[in-house]
């Protein structure tokens, strides 16, 4: 009766062959994919960030239809929404499993490059999961190994600047064991030129709202250090532009010479299961965003969530990426039904047109559209705001692809860019809150904004920023409750 199951597979027996460890590896891996949390809510990453930004609005069929989208949209989140809770949820299943791996890695039976490439590629990914919550709740509790039974269950909240040091350190360790290339067959996994830049992008960030340079191991990570680490993806990468911007987010595009991370979506195995919407691999995003039309041969049956705001097609009305940005009401064939906070615009990047239909299973889960986290496009524009002497060739060059004249390389000009080159792809939000609460306020707030098509009363499209939760979201009451007092709810809730 004591004896060990040997015809299950269970955490004791699996972690022994480096096919485990491999199958181990995928698990974290596949917690990128999730989009929702089961019997929670739908919680794209891309879409929710886009309707907190002044991008997008939360849209969906009517007020109901989105209504925890809609609280996010107007800055009236109860820490019981459910998205809040969803995306808070979604990433520590990415930690535990990268958590897991690395306790388990050292006793499997496998050479010790083999380990290292994995044990880098779980220090990213946790940095990856640990980036998306700290940026949304700030006060997180910081997990690098996993709890071991019930005298751990209570954890506490760590202060951001521990948050981001661990960030810091987790790419920085990984850097020198990732890869710098990869076969076909491993498309999606990540390269020592996706820590570096990710390391970008946690820098800008944490730095811009605490004004603190990061520490790894004791050592002051600062701008010069970060520069180096992007001005290494420049110089020694095989990354470059595009040199047709409407092709980045076409199928063919996909894992392209300028995409630095992106994240697999598709349609196999083919998903049906309504009950279980995380099970599937396609891009839930694509298809909340995608317009409501039928009987169409080029769109199908989205959900119109993240209408696309009239100020950001006022922001782009002269730019040569607007027609590949914003996709517009009159361009639609079949019959388009209006959802609440109609605009007539729609995102074109992530969408439900007919390139990215699934051969199999729900077309709604379905959407064979990756995910393009960092481009190539934002390395350079990283690198040209942090002070490279090349700046100018940096921000030049993102712009001559688009047929665009340079202009100074000054901050104000680079964000400008950064507005312009990466609308829609869920960056907007976190730019503003890096550039200060007075500009975040300045941009979000929108009061009596009109567009031609507009489609309600003005009240549903109003939007006032509450500047008392420094932009960041309510800790989830459920997550409060079960903490026995531990955790301490955010400023402004």
């Amino acid at each position: 009766m004591d004896r060990k199951p040997l015809d299950q597979i269970v955490s004791s027996n699996f972690y022994r062959t480096e096919q485990d460890a491999q199958q181990a590896l995928v698990a974290v891996y596949d917690a990128l994919q999730y989009q929702s949390t089961p019997n929670v809510s739908w919680s794209p990453f891309l879409t929710i960030s886009d309707i907190l930004s002044d991008d997008c609005y939360a849209g969906g069929a009517d007020a109901n239809d989105g209504l925890d989208e809609n609280e996010i949209n107007q800055f009236k989140i109860p820490a019981t929404n459910q998205i809040v809770q969803s995306l808070w949820a979604k990433n520590y299943v990415g930690i535990y499993r990268a958590n897991l791996l690395l306790e388990k890695i050292e006793d499997i039976e496998a050479d010790q490059e083999f380990k290292d490439r994995v044990i880098a590629e779980c220090k990213f990914l946790r940095a990856y999961f640990n980036f998306e919550l700290v940026r949304f709740f700030e006060n997180i509790p910081l997990l690098t190994a996993t709890i071991k039974g019930p005298s751990e269950y209570q954890q506490f909240q760590n202060t951001p600047e521990e948050v981001y040091n661990q960030i810091a350190t987790d790419l920085v360790e990984s850097i020198d064991f990732l890869p710098t290339s990869l076969p076909v067959n491993q498309y999606g996994r990540v390269t020592k030129w996706a820590a570096e830049g990710l390391l970008g992008r946690v820098y800008l960030f944490y730095n811009g709202i605490y004004g603190k340079d990061l520490q790894v191991n004791g050592a002051t990570v600062g701008r010069q250090d970060v520069l180096s680490y992007l001005e290494d993806v420049i110089l020694n990468s095989e990354h470059e532009l595009l040199p047709d911007y409407s092709m980045i987010f076409r199928l063919q595009s996909e894992f392209s010479s300028e995409s630095v991370f992106e994240i697999s979506h598709g349609d196999s195995p083919a998903w049906w299961d309504w009950n279980y919407v995380r099970g599937a691999e396609g891009n839930l995003g694509a298809q909340m965003q995608g317009p409501r039309v039928t009987g169409s041969d080029n769109w199908d049956r989205g959900w119109s969530f993240g209408t696309v705001s009239h100020s950001l097609f006022l922001d782009m009305e002269n730019d040569p990426r607007l027609s590949s940005t914003i996709l517009f009401e009159d361009e639609l064939d079949g019959t388009l039904v209006k959802g609440y906070q109609h605009t007539g615009y729609y995102s074109k990047k992530y969408s439900s047109d007919a390139e990215h239909w699934g051969k199999d299973g729900q077309f709604e889960h379905n959407r064979t559209c990756n995910f393009r986290v960092l481009r190539y496009s934002d390395i350079l524009l990283m690198a040209a705001e942090l002070e490279s002497p090349n700046a100018q060739d940096y921000l030049d060059a993102v712009r001559g692809r688009v047929g665009l004249p340079s202009v100074p390389a000054t901050k104000e000009n680079i964000l400008k860019e950064r507005r312009l080159e990466f609308a829609l792809e869920g960056q907007r939000y976190f730019d503003l809150l890096r550039q200060g609460l007075d500009v975040a306020e300045a941009a979000l707030t929108q009061q009596g904004l009109r567009g031609p098509n507009y489609d309600g009363d003005q009240v549903v499209y109003d939007v006032t920023f509450d500047v008392n939760t420094k932009g960041f979201l309510p800790i989830p009451q459920t997550e409060i409750d079960l903490s026995n007092g531990a955790f301490i709810q955010n400023d402004g809730y």
